[in-house]
């Protein structure tokens, strides 16, 4: 059975209680999920959202015991007020977001999220979204693939990267964009494949992750019941980095310039941060689950 990334650490930071009400919004396979609601009996409810129906069908095989005390929705977690508004939550005790690429994800190759197979690029999580990193590949212009290289995969070739792409057009396989970036690129850190932050790149882009996850935040801290808390698990800087600004501006009072002698921003603070650094999986969850070594978890508390 799938092992979700930093599990314990999560059922820690979330404290599930019993006639607790929680959201997951990410659901994935359910792992995350089941612990929350073994951990909430008898009566703890759960909300699990996700674009994928291919994860939502084995959710909902895992979390099948439970009954009706789990809602799964096919939904972005970008959905939430509305969401909530449709089963009649006010106010929720805990939420959970996981922004890691599921196992599921990386290892189905028609999926085209993965360069270890050769297999159409589309790495969508949505299947019905109508782009597809084949569409943004052969037909952005090539300044416009740049940018998305170097905004999105911090590629710091991200113009030899592009340029090498649109020479080579049409690409249509992971495994041709791989050859692409490969011929032009070393590989980084650590023996990272050299095509891994173009592949990156082009998820975050088709998925508009970014722009999600900022719109995300404040809902979730909207919704939570004072003293709930909110947990996000990030794979890579540039989510962390949102993550991080996020709960540190919502924990402090006044924005003013500190030269500034009275407030004017009229700014409250809603969080109280409970991790100043992120929690990262031990030696052991590495050893076992290497896809979990980049995972980064920070956690709030409405206050």
């Amino acid at each position: 059975m799938h092992q979700p990334v930093l599990y314990q650490e999560i059922i820690l930071a979330l404290r599930p209680q019993r006639r607790g009400h929680y959201i997951d919004g990410t659901v994935g396979l359910g792992g995350h999920a089941w612990g929350i609601l073994e951990a909430s009996q008898p009566d703890g409810l759960l909300l699990g959202l996700d674009v994928d129906p291919y994860a939502l069908e084995l959710a909902e095989l895992r979390l099948a015991e439970f009954g009706q005390r789990a809602t799964l929705i096919r939904a972005s977690y970008t959905d939430l007020p509305a969401q909530l508004e449709n089963i009649g939550w006010q106010a929720v005790d805990g939420i959970l977001l996981d922004l890691g690429v599921s196992s599921l994800q990386l290892d189905t190759p028609q999926r085209g999220f993965s360069f270890r197979s050769d297999a159409p690029l589309d790495m969508r999580y949505d299947p019905d979204n109508p782009v597809r990193a084949v569409d943004l590949v052969n037909s952005l212009p090539e300044s416009d693939i740049a940018d998305i290289l170097y905004r999105y995969g911090e590629e710091r070739r991200s113009r030899q990267v592009a340029r090498a792409i649109v020479a080579a057009r049409p690409v249509l396989t992971t495994k041709q964009l791989a050859g692409v970036v490969s011929s032009v690129t070393m590989s980084g850190r650590k023996g990272l494949h050299p095509a891994t932050r173009t592949f990156q790149a082009f998820r975050i882009a088709v998925n508009r992750e970014l722009d999600a996850l900022e719109k995300f935040l404040p809902q979730a801290v909207s919704a939570l019941a004072p003293q709930a808390r909110l947990a996000v698990i990030s794979f890579h800087s540039l989510e962390d980095r949102i993550v991080k600004h996020y709960f540190r501006r919502e924990s402090t009072g006044c924005l003013c310039p500190p030269k500034q002698p009275q407030c004017t921003c009229g700014h409250e603070a809603q969080l109280r941060l409970l991790t100043k650094r992120p929690t990262r999986p031990g030696n052991s969850e590495t050893d076992s689950n290497p896809r979990s070594r980049s995972a980064r978890l920070r956690v709030a508390q409405k206050l």
